[in-house]
């Protein structure tokens, strides 16, 4: 399996990567997903205490070759975004399972957790 599929991690067909963290989790894009997009040029995320349903679109990422929708992995209320993203989007490119997170939310159910892809999973839906 690829080293760009973190083992602790839990995946959406979507491509959005989640750690859950306790509380709450964060959320991302897989390396996969930037892969595909090229260089990320700006973000839309909305902000704290938005609510989101799983599979809803709640953002977008704009990158060099298209626009492309965020879909949340779980339903829950956003906790925070990255407002790092405002000023250094291509942290999404460079960094998509660290410094380029695009939000934390707190789970309303956690068991739609259970029902996300893990790394074989997810490995598997991308063909790796």
């Amino acid at each position: 399996m690829s080293e760009d599929i973190p083992s602790e991690l839990r995946y959406s067909e979507q491509h959005e990567w989640i750690r859950d963290d306790g509380e709450v989790c964060t959320v991302g894009i897989t390396a996969y997903a930037q892969d595909q997009l090229g260089d990320v040029v700006y973000v839309d995320l909305p902000g704290p205490g938005a609510e989101v349903e799983q599979g809803q679109a709640f953002g977008e990422v704009e990158s060099t070759k298209s626009v492309s929708d965020l879909y949340a992995p779980v339903a829950g209320t956003i906790e925070a975004r990255n407002d790092a993203l405002d000023e250094r989007p291509e942290l999404v490119s460079e960094d998509p399972y660290g410094a380029g997170w695009l939000i934390t939310l707190r789970p309303r159910d956690r068991s739609e957790l259970e029902g996300l892809l893990d790394a074989q999973g997810y490995a598997t839906h991308i063909g790796q």
